[in-house]
Formats: C-alpha cells, structure tokens, sequence
C-alpha cells in the first residue's frame, strides 16, 4: 500500500486525536522517598506517633486527564513502627491490627478529582480483613525531571479511618477512636 501525503496527514491527525494516556509511577517506597505515617490520640492527652516501614505501590498520574489516574498499594501490617517494642508487639496482636490473620492492607483507587493541585482520591482500602470506601484530601507537591534522567511525581495525603469500621473495638478510650494517616508519596516514571 502506497502512503499519500493526504492519507499520512489523515494518520497523524487520528494519532494526535487519541486520548492521552497517564504515566506510570513506582512508590519510591525503598529511598524512603514515601511514607505512610499514622498519629492517635493517647488517652485524650497527646498524640501517638508513628509508621509503616514497609509497602510498594505504584500510580498512574495524568494532569490533563485526572479520571485516568489510578493508585494501587499494599502495605505490610507487621512493619508497624510506633518506635516502642511492646507496643508494636501489642498493635501487631489480635486487639489491633492481627497481623498473623491480616499480614496485609491495600488501598485500590476508584477515582481521581483533581482541582489545581488538590485532588480527592476515593477507593477501597481493606485493613483488619474489612473493605471499606474510603478517601484521601491530596495535594500535588510537585514533578518533572529528576537529576539521573527520569521523571517524578510528589504528592501528600491525609485521611482519618475510624477504628470500628475495620473491625477494631480495643477500648482506648472516647479520645481514640480515629487514626489519622498522613502519606507522603514520591513516584518514579516507569
């Protein structure tokens, strides 16, 4: 089949009409370049601190297009870090997180909504064995060309997740029936 100049033009113009598709990304999770941090209410009179050592994860990230965007992690639920032993030891047993029955969590978007820098991320994370919807107040912190020839892509994150609706009722009190999780996500273009 002989190429016209007319029908290369037609070609072009149906591959520059083509949506775009989003970039992928890893979780930089190894370079600790992400971090997955929580924070709870100690008896109403300050704030555990604390984190998740270890979780992969990759996004899918298109600025021009955020319905096209997707998040997908898993995290280790025995990597909880609260920088205390016995308490680590106790968050990992049966009145907390049961990381022998529930060695993992994972969070799987659903959908994006992006606003400037500001995003909503809604998807199901299953932590203690429970599926819950859930959403995520995200803001872009920043992307481009990395020094070594990529490309990266920063944001941050919050959210709160009652204890209750994954199915854990230890008692800590009035105060602490909530975690707040703070993300700090960096991601490498595949």
């Amino acid at each position: 089949m002989k190429l016209t100049p007319a029908s290369l033009a037609l070609i072009a113009a149906v591959l520059s009409a083509a949506p775009a598709t989003a970039a992928d990304y890893v979780i930089d999770a190894d370079k600790a370049h992400a971090s997955i941090n929580f924070r709870i209410k100690h008896l109403g009179f300050s704030w555990l601190t604390g984190r998740f050592d270890t979780f992969k994860g990759t996004f899918a990230f298109d600025a021009a297009n955020p319905s096209a965007s997707k998040v997908n992690v898993e995290v280790d639920t025995n990597s909880i870090n609260s920088n205390h032993a016995e308490r680590d030891k106790h968050l990992r047993g049966k009145d907390f997180l049961d990381t022998a029955s529930f060695p993992t969590a994972t969070f799987e978007s659903t959908s994006v909504k992006l606003d400037g820098d500001k995003a909503t991320i809604t998807g199901n994370l299953t932590l203690h064995g429970v599926t819950k919807e859930i959403a995520i107040a995200a803001t872009r912190v920043g992307g481009g060309d990395d020094p070594w020839g990529g490309k990266r892509e920063g944001f941050t994150g919050t959210t709160t997740l009652p204890l209750k609706d994954f199915g854990i009722n230890y008692n800590l009190g009035p105060s602490s029936t909530a975690v707040e999780l703070a993300l700090e996500i960096e991601g490498v273009q595949k």
